[in-house]
């Protein structure tokens, strides 16, 4: 049997701006996902995938054909809710078959596989169950993550570079290549901070479609204010300052992307700082505070706060 494992992610500071260029934080999270693949004497995948309850959640059963990049599907699957069917398998049928286009000798040695996968996290927090499961793939694959999320998903990569290291780390998008670079992110301040799940779906197409009108002169000069502070925020020896950076980072963003910053919109007496973390408005947010502060969001009705030491490795 054949185990891999990928961390989470949560993005710090260069939301949006990372994809052009700007220097990003990224921290590992002690949740992801693993995957165990046991060979099968049956030309087959057999794919059951588990949630952070134990639960089975989707099931299904992929015809393997020695014809390079394709894969067929059978009509045996299972999932919560049939109208996501086609969704997850097809999703998984696209890795796959990329995974096979990038090395097609896992899939054409005559032999089948039983794959079984577990999330240590509910696949709603947005930690990175696609990213984590991608680099896993490819882990399994032997084959480039980066590459493999470039034909599939797409996006900046820093989640595929959190699934890889287990450390906090920089992150940047250069013309040609990416940086990625360990950072020594350990503030003083640690035990006053913690995140909170807002447990809601957010559609940031807008704020994508105003970031993307942005005049260059304009996004260029955020791009490097955003580069300034990630290294300000690694720096940072005070939980004051820290403070100040956060407002001064969602400041910027909130502009960029037209997007009211969280705590003007949901908290705006709260005493903290409040920050957003990757797509705005959803999953977790970031909050300086202690134990009388973390009263303050259940009292709201936010249940899922997790401290700074139980959440980032």
């Amino acid at each position: 049997m054949q185990k891999f494992r990928s961390n989470g992610k949560l993005l710090i500071t260069g939301e949006y701006v990372v994809l052009d260029g700007a220097l990003a934080l990224a921290l590992p999270t002690k949740y992801g996902q693993s995957l165990e693949v046991e060979t099968l004497n049956e030309e087959i995948i057999h794919w059951i995938a588990y949630d952070h309850l134990g639960k089975i959640w989707f099931e299904h059963r992929f015809q393997i054909k020695k014809i390079i990049g394709k894969i067929q599907k059978t009509e045996n699957s299972t999932l919560r809710e049939s109208q996501e069917i086609e969704d997850v398998s097809s999703r998984l049928f696209q890795v796959l078959a990329q995974a096979h286009l990038l090395n097609p000798e896992i899939l054409e040695n005559g032999k089948g596989y039983k794959v079984e996968t577990r999330l240590d996290f509910p696949n709603t927090w947005g930690l990175g169950s696609s990213s984590t499961l991608l680099n896993n793939i490819a882990q399994w694959f032997k084959t480039d993550a980066f590459l493999l999320l470039e034909k599939t998903f797409g996006g900046s990569g820093y989640d595929i570079a959190a699934a890889q290291n287990n450390h906090a780390f920089t992150y940047q998008i250069g013309k040609n290549n990416r940086s990625v670079l360990t950072a020594v992110f350990n503030p003083v301040f640690k035990e006053n901070l913690f995140f909170v799940h807002l447990n809601r779906k957010q559609n940031s197409r807008a704020s994508i479609t105003h970031y993307k009108q942005q005049p260059k002169e304009f996004l260029q000069e955020t791009v490097a204010k955003i580069s300034v502070l990630t290294s300000r925020f690694i720096s940072c020896e005070s939980l004051e300052e820290f403070n100040l950076l956060i407002e001064i980072h969602e400041t910027l963003i909130s502009k960029i992307v037209n997007t009211p910053k969280i705590k003007s919109e949901l908290f705006p007496d709260y005493p903290g700082a409040i920050k957003s973390l990757g797509g705005w408005g959803g999953d977790f947010i970031l909050v300086t505070g202690g134990e009388k502060e973390q009263a303050y969001f259940r009292k709201k009705g936010f249940d899922t706060i997790i401290s700074y030491s139980n959440m980032i490795l």
